[in-house]
């Protein structure tokens, strides 16, 4: 998949957050015990940065290819942008999942929900809403919202869905536009990226940890099919042309 989309899109990344209930530990052993153990394992993650609220080991962001993992209140977040191949960034989303819990003290019923998020971009130096709006919204009965000699300045759609009539596994499409105050009042617009979210989640039960791996790749699959049977050919195609046709 990730070969088709070098004609499509700038940027594409895969990201996944595992959310707890409570916080995660942030004692100097623990964290540096985690962080030496998965450099050792991926020596690309070889820097470490601490923020207000957030703990990240990342690997260096001149690189085309970057890699993060971050610890944050009662998330566990980690990265890959623009992998070689999905396999690439598989194996360290698995690898985070085997290891962290067992230097962090997660227990399976502090488990919220697991999520796996494609993220996609397309870069544009034009009215972003408009291209979004002419791309997905222009031939649908919302088109009679914007009549002749209307701007469009905002148009970032959202549709979540239920993933095989499983009510604790839910797929989300988001469109976002990036779109500036300055850019929507003055009618300059910045050479920035139109993003498209794809994030699937199961907020099902967890009873082992060792069901973290098995859950990931169910999410990993369903995000692969949506991908590709319906954002490509209805989202990311039409956004590429709009963009095209606005150049």
């Amino acid at each position: 998949m990730v070969n088709e989309l070098e004609t499509l899109v700038t940027d594409f990344y895969v990201n996944q957050k595992l959310a707890l209930k409570l916080d995660l530990p942030g004692s100097r052993e623990t964290v540096l015990d985690l962080f030496g153990r998965l450099k050792k394992e991926f020596p690309q993650l070889s820097n470490f940065r601490r923020f207000e609220d957030e703990l990240a080991l990342e690997s260096d962001d001149l690189k085309r290819c970057y890699s993060w993992l971050s610890l944050r209140g009662t998330m566990l977040r980690s990265g890959y942008v623009t992998p070689a191949d999905l396999t690439e960034a598989y194996d360290l989303h698995r690898r985070i999942l085997e290891v962290a819990p067992y230097f962090l003290s997660i227990s399976p019923i502090d488990v919220d929900h697991q999520e796996l998020v494609f993220g996609f971009d397309l870069e544009a130096q034009a009215n972003r809403d408009a291209i979004v709006f002419n791309a997905l919204l222009r031939d649908g009965p919302l088109a009679d919202l914007v009549e002749e000699g209307e701007g469009v300045v905002e148009a970032q759609p959202v549709v979540g869905l239920t993933i095989e009539s499983n009510p604790d596994m839910h797929a989300f499409i988001e469109v976002k536009t990036r779109t500036t105050p300055k850019e929507r009042s003055s009618g300059l617009f910045g050479r920035e990226p139109i993003s498209v979210f794809l994030t699937v989640r199961n907020s099902s039960r967890v009873d082992s940890l060792d069901e973290l791996g098995p859950r990931f790749a169910a999410l990993a699959g369903y995000a692969e099919r949506l991908s590709e049977e319906r954002l490509v050919p209805s989202v990311l195609t039409p956004i590429k042309h709009a963009i095209l046709a606005q150049s």
